[in-house]
């Protein structure tokens, strides 16, 4: 009979211990590997792949710290030497690190490959125009666009009552919209859902839609003052 209980197994305590050791100083050095490639490459995150004799070295960081490092051997499974999920198992881990300077010492040939790059670039850059002449005309416009759609939504405030409305013709074939909110023009569409506001609460149009549709402006005015006239001929032949 089989004597009981057996024997206590092996403590692999001092084995995990020295285990543990080893991964940080690497993910201590490595971090700072890490954020070498980040200042160098710029942006939160990358990676660079190394290789060397005995198999390729894979550094990934984010926010300039380390995620993880990777050795993939010639021979044998990819190990993750530093990990955010588990460490390694003990004899790839020991595999690993017996290839680990040269691991270092490619990176660092990555790095010095980069002296002397930029020695040579020239920043004596061409002089930026100003866009004040532009931006001027552009305003000068819009501005006359938008004081002609205030007095025009004043108008139809007056007529129609509430705090707010539109008025919305064709000219030419085009549709233009006047969206009004209390006295003031809120929007100037013209196209139609989707087409080009030449008035609204965000960006200007382009210089080259407001040189297009500008002068069609007038166009409008005078089919909203067609409309009014309109208005007066049918009040005008009410009877009290």
């Amino acid at each position: 009979m089989t004597d009981w209980p057996p024997v206590d197994p092996a403590d692999a305590t001092a084995v995990a211990e020295r285990r543990d050791e080893l991964v940080a100083a690497v993910r201590d050095h490595a971090g700072g590997l890490a954020y070498q490639l980040a200042r160098l490459k710029g942006g939160d995150y990358g990676q660079k792949a190394v290789g060397t004799d005995r198999g390729e070295w894979t550094v990934k960081y984010e926010g300039g710290d380390l995620e993880y490092l990777r050795f993939d051997p010639k021979r044998g499974s990819e190990v993750y030497v530093v990990s955010t999920k588990q460490d390694p198992e003990p004899e790839p881990l020991a595999d690993a690190l017996v290839d680990y300077p040269a691991f270092v010492a490619g990176f660092n040939d990555y790095v010095h490959s980069m002296d002397g790059v930029l020695d040579d670039v020239v920043t004596d850059f061409p002089s930026v125009e100003t866009t004040d002449g532009v931006v001027a005309e552009r305003d000068r416009v819009l501005g006359r666009i938008r004081e002609v759609c205030d007095r025009i939504a004043g108008e139809l405030q007056r007529y129609e009552g509430g705090d707010y409305g539109s008025y919305a013709t064709r000219v030419d074939g085009t549709r233009w919209e006047l969206k009004w909110e209390g006295a003031r023009a809120s929007y100037l569409r013209v196209g139609g859902t989707g087409g080009l506001y030449l008035l609204s609460q965000y960006e200007p149009p382009s210089a080259a839609d407001i040189r297009e549709y500008a002068p069609r402006f007038r166009g409008f005015v005078r089919a909203y003052n067609d409309h009014v006239a309109e208005l007066e001929s049918d009040l005008g032949t009410v009877e009290l």
